[in-house]
């Protein structure tokens, strides 16, 4: 007498996340012919890139479950719920320019929820060295070097425009005593071309500059300045100064502004290029919401749920633009 199939013998396994999301990750490498075109290196990237999603999506969905029903995001914020069709095109944009999530300053992921699917769409946030991969793989005319420095009150500094006395753009900079250098007055940046040193750009920052290009929303961690000191998951009221990491901050604001001004050539630009490029003009909308909705004094919308200006949050939590933070 033949036994019944016990109910586990008729059950299949299903693939896990992290499998499923190879695949999707795989089909879109994939060539027209059926070829799949992934190198191990484009291979290791993509398992990074679930790593530090995963790691996005539990840190967002703790955010959310910790809010109050009345602000709490009635979509969990888990892989069921994320526009895996927009997240593996991405994946694969980023790779194939190199992009890395497990090193520091190229890239980091947040969830951002998108209404009108119900679902939540992965954001790419380039860091200052992502944007360097970037502009070096698409930019028209790239710097054989570019030099970043910040220039403090004991330093001397002379810069030389080009006019009739100078062939080309440059500076003087010294350093008159390393150990106390005092306050920062400014910093700047030179693009260097070896072979056509008439092409040498030199851009001069001020301190005010600088801060200029400061996010409204810069997290004192990072910057420094004071932050709210909370007690038994509430604000008390008081504050606390927080010394940040200042310099550094100064330092990559630069940094960004001079990979930032290498023109991209077009003839370069590609099917990666543009699905970052989109990526970017989302984050920037995402911003204007909240600043538009802060200056309105309404809810506010972030880029991992919604904050208003009643409902308190766990201290710790950075927006996505600090995600560039100092290198440790």
């Amino acid at each position: 007498m033949t036994e019944p199939k016990k109910d586990n013998q008729l059950t299949k396994n299903e693939p896990s996340m992290s499998e499923r999301f190879m695949n999707k990750v795989v089909s879109e490498f994939s060539t027209g012919v059926g070829e799949v075109a992934l190198t191990e290196f484009q291979k290791r990237l993509a398992q990074n890139y679930f790593i530090a999603i995963d790691a996005a999506l539990k840190t967002a969905e703790e955010k959310r479950l910790k809010k109050s029903d009345r602000y709490r995001d009635a979509v969990p914020v888990i892989w069921a719920n994320v526009n895996m069709e927009l997240l593996a095109r991405a994946v694969v944009s980023a790779a194939r320019i190199g992009l890395d999530p497990a090193q520091c300053n190229h890239v980091s992921m947040m969830p951002f929820k998108n209404n009108a699917l119900a679902k939540y769409d992965i954001v790419f946030i380039e860091g200052y060295r992502g944007k360097e991969m970037k502009a070096k793989k698409y930019g028209l005319d790239v710097p054989d070097h570019v030099i970043v420095e910040l220039v403090y009150s004991s330093d001397k500094f002379k810069s030389f425009k080009r006019d009739r006395n100078n062939k080309y753009e440059t500076y003087e900079f010294e350093v008159t005593n390393d150990f106390d250098r005092g306050n920062i007055v400014g910093g700047f940046y030179y693009h260097l071309y070896i072979d056509k040193p008439e092409k040498n750009k030199l851009v001069v920052f001020t301190i005010k500059d600088i801060e200029k290009r400061k996010p409204s929303y810069a997290a004192p961690e990072f910057w420094g300045g004071e932050k709210d000191v909370w007690k038994d998951g509430r604000k008390t009221g008081e504050k606390q100064k927080v010394d940040g990491w200042y310099e550094k901050m100064c330092w990559k604001t630069i940094y960004r502004a001079a990979y930032q001004d290498i023109t991209i050539d077009s003839q370069k630009i590609d099917d990666d290029y543009m699905r970052l490029k989109a990526m970017e003009e989302t984050m920037a909308e995402a911003k204007a919401a909240q600043e538009i909705a802060e200056n309105a004094n309404s809810e506010v919308i972030d880029i991992e749920g919604e904050v208003t200006e009643d409902q308190e949050e766990e201290p710790g939590q950075h927006d996505a633009a600090d995600t560039d933070g100092p290198d440790f």
